[in-house]
């Protein structure tokens, strides 16, 4: 195995965490079923998990309390995307709405500038900074014509990027009964693609339309690792948060894990199996308030 090195930069040095304490599911995304609502007790056990291996890597957790009666409060990471003092909130879709005004509240609270976009943004769930580029979505929970703000706004070089999308059995794109925009089992970036060093991500091709995967193949500066659709849609493989050094990930996407640690990366493999039936996992758990 490759020895780590010691001089990689540290990336999600502190983050954003609320709680599960409201966590149910409303059918949001492909993943959502309102009838397999999760277990209460267990949800909020396997938040804490995810706090404790974010803790044992040596990221510094802002805990909060969970936003009242909001059901998907437990995802920060759509909250807004942070940089430096600078935090640009996002446009939530119709049934986590509520959680706007306490994501105001909070991150105004910790000291950011706070910046609305003028059309609809997933924040961190669906823009990703690697270095300076920002890998952002598109179509689904983000407007495109939201890129070229992200980028004057934070200084970003964004790279736009479109996932495939959910189709019905006749093989048409769905649009979400509650959103009312399209779908896709890569609604937000972050399902598709994750941050593991500034020089390194892992990506599921297959998740990809064909464009943003050249677009992918095409930045300079990134190694790769590839990730199966199996392991991208069934084990949320890329919905991971690492340090640099150790990634905290998903204990169903053994490839991928033996993939990371090759690369002389530790990984951290806490069990979820109740925050995965909103269509969220790790990364959607935490926004990261230092990116640089």
């Amino acid at each position: 195995m490759p020895t780590p090195n010691t001089h990689t930069p540290i990336i999600n040095r502190t983050v954003l965490m609320s709680g599960a304490d409201y966590f149910a599911v409303k059918e949001l995304n492909p993943y959502s079923d309102e009838q397999k609502q999760p277990d209460a007790g267990v949800a909020v056990t396997e938040h804490q998990a995810i706090r404790s291996a974010l803790t044992g890597a040596g990221v510094n957790v802002i805990k909060v309390d969970a936003p009242q009666d909001c059901q998907d409060g437990v995802y920060t990471a759509n909250w807004g995307l942070c940089r430096g003092d600078t935090a640009v909130l996002s446009s939530l879709p119709g049934p986590r709405q509520p959680e706007e005004p306490f994501a105001r509240k909070l991150l105004q609270g910790l000291g950011k500038k706070l910046v609305t976009p003028p059309f609809r943004f997933s924040g961190q769930g669906d823009a990703l900074p690697v270095g300076n580029y920002l890998l952002t979505g598109t179509n689904y929970r983000t407007d495109q014509r939201v890129h070229a703000f992200l980028g004057q706004t934070l200084g970003y070089e964004v790279i736009s990027l479109q996932t495939i999308p959910f189709r019905d059995a006749q093989g048409q794109p769905v649009i979400n009964r509650l959103t009312k925009w399209p779908d896709s089992f890569f609604y937000d970036i972050d399902l598709a693609i994750s941050i593991l060093r500034p020089d390194l991500i892992a990506w599921c091709p297959d998740a990809f339309e064909p464009e943003s995967q050249t677009r992918i193949r095409g930045l300079k500066g990134l190694d790769r690792i590839e990730v199966t659709r199996d392991e991208a849609i069934n084990g949320f493989a890329c919905n991971l948060v690492s340090t640099g050094h150790t990634v905290v990930m998903s204990a169903r996407a053994p490839k991928l894990k033996s993939d990371i640690e090759s690369r002389g990366l530790t990984t951290v493999t806490p069990p979820i199996t109740q925050l995965l039936k909103g269509g969220g996992y790790i990364r959607c758990t935490s926004l990261t308030l230092d990116n640089d």
